[in-house]
């Protein structure tokens, strides 16, 4: 039973990373193509620091990834699953409306 109440706080603190309008903004934007802050802040009406703050959360629950181009640092779905979840998600919303 240990080991189903890991998992079951793992998908919670999942979801809960989720739950927050802004992050789903930025996943988003992401389940579209790589993109830096700075990008990400004008594309959703944020400011770099915000987002920044925002992406190191996504980060901390192994929902993006990003790597170093140069001086930018781009940020993307960390996995195929990331997608197919919030693909799913953003399906489930759309038949319930």
């Amino acid at each position: 039973m240990k080991q189903n109440k890991d998992l079951y706080n793992d998908l919670a603190e999942l979801f809960k990373v989720m739950s927050d309008p802004t992050r789903i903004k930025i996943l988003f934007c992401l389940s579209k193509k790589e993109m830096c802050v700075l990008d990400i802040a004008e594309l959703i009406g944020m400011t770099h620091s915000a987002v920044s703050h925002q992406l190191a959360n996504l980060k901390l629950a192994r929902m993006v990834k990003s790597v170093k181009k140069g001086k930018e640092v781009y940020y993307s779905l960390d996995d195929d699953h990331i997608e197919k979840l919030f693909d799913l998600a953003i399906e489930h919303v759309k038949e319930a409306r």
